[in-house]
C-alpha cells in the first residue's frame, strides 16, 4: 500500500494512493494517522491531482542519517570506510515534502543533494534482533539528505551542515509492501543524472542498521532513517530542480531557492 499525507487546503490527511477503474491515480482517503492505527477508508476519493502532497511523516522524534554507507560515495569523498555504522542526527525541522522548496542557506557556499531510501519506523522499537527488524518497519520513501558540505568540514561534526530548514525531502508517499534488498536510486538534477546505485551495494543493509540503531536509542512510531547514498554527490544552486527516484516507490522532486 502507497501511503499519502495530502492537504485540500484544510488539515493534513492520509490516503491509499492507487488507481480507480479508469486508470486514474487516486487518492482514497484513511480515517486517522495509518502510523497509530489500521487503516480503515472512509469512502472517499480525491483524484492526485486535486491535492497537495506533503511530506508524508513528520518524525516525532528523530531523524537518524548513516554517513558512508556506500562505499564508492566513501571514496569520491576520500573518507576511509567505517568499521561500523556511522550515525548522525538531523532535526524534525528540517523535513519538508515533495515540490517545495529546498532553501540555501546564507552560512553555505556548497550544498549537495544526497539521493537516499529512507526507512520509516511503525512502532516502539528497542535492541531490535535482525530477525525481527521487519516488524518495526512501516515502510519506505524517498529522500534527499541534503548538506551543506563545507560546513560538514569546517564544523568536524554534522549536525549544523545536515540540520538547516529545508534539508530533509522526504516522499512522495510511504510504500508499505517493498523489498528493499536491490532497488535502484538514482537523482537528477535539471534532467541531468548525477547519481544511480543501487541498495544492494550498502555496506551495511537495513537490518543490520535498524539492529545496531535500536541499541542506541529508542525508536518511535514515524521515526526516519536514512541509509545512506551512492557515488555522485554534487552541488545544488538557486533555480535548480532536484528529482530523487527510487525502484518500487516513486520520485521526490523539489526546486531550489536562495534564501531571501
Amino acid at each position: 500500500m502507497r501511503i499519502a499525507r495530502f492537504t485540500t487546503g484544510d488539515d493534513p490527511r492520509f490516503g491509499a494512493v492507487g488507481q480507480d477503474e479508469s486508470g486514474a491515480t487516486v487518492i482514497a482517503v484513511l480515517e486517522g494517522d495509518p502510523l497509530y492505527r489500521a487503516p480503515q477508508l472512509t469512502g472517499e476519493k480525491l483524484a492526485l491531482e486535486d491535492v497537495r502532497l506533503l511530506a508524508p511523516v513528520i518524525p516525532r522524534s528523530k531523524v537518524i542519517g548513516v554517513g558512508r554507507n556506500y562505499a564508492d560515495h566513501a571514496a569520491e569523498l576520500d573518507n576511509p570506510l567505517p568499521e561500523e555504522p556511522l550515525l548522525f542526527l538531523k532535526p524534525n525541522t528540517s523535513v519538508i515534502g515533495p515540490d517545495e522548496p529546498i532553501v540555501l542557506p546564507e552560512q553555505s557556499q556548497n550544498v549537495h543533494h544526497e539521493a537516499e531510501l529512507a526507512v520509516v519506523i511503525g512502532r516502539i522499537a528497542k535492541a531490535v534482533p535482525r530477525d525481527r527488524v521487519s516488524d518495526v518497519i512501516f515502510g519506505y520513501t524517498c529522500a534527499n539528505d541534503v548538506t551543506a558540505r563545507d560546513l560538514q568540514k569546517k564544523d568536524n561534526q554534522w549536525a549544523r551542515a545536515k540540520g538547516f530548514d529545508t534539508f530533509c525531502p522526504l516522499g512522495p508517499w510511504i510504500e508499505t509492501d517493498l523489498d528493499p534488498a536491490d532497488l535502484a536510486v538514482r537523482c537528477r538534477v535539471g534532467g541531468e543524472e548525477r547519481q544511480s546505485g543501487r541498495t544492494s551495494q550498502l555496506i551495511f543493509d537495513i537490518a543490520t542498521l535498524v539492529e545496531y540503531i535500536s541499541a542506541a536509542f529508542t525508536l518511535l512510531p514515524g521515526d526516519v532513517i536514512l541509509t545512506g547514498t551512492p557515488a555522485g554527490v554534487g552541488p545544488i544552486s538557486a533555480g535548480d530542480h532536484v528529482a530523487i527516484t527510487i525502484e518500487g516507490i516513486g520520485v521526490l522532486a523539489n526546486p531550489v531557492v536562495a534564501a531571501e
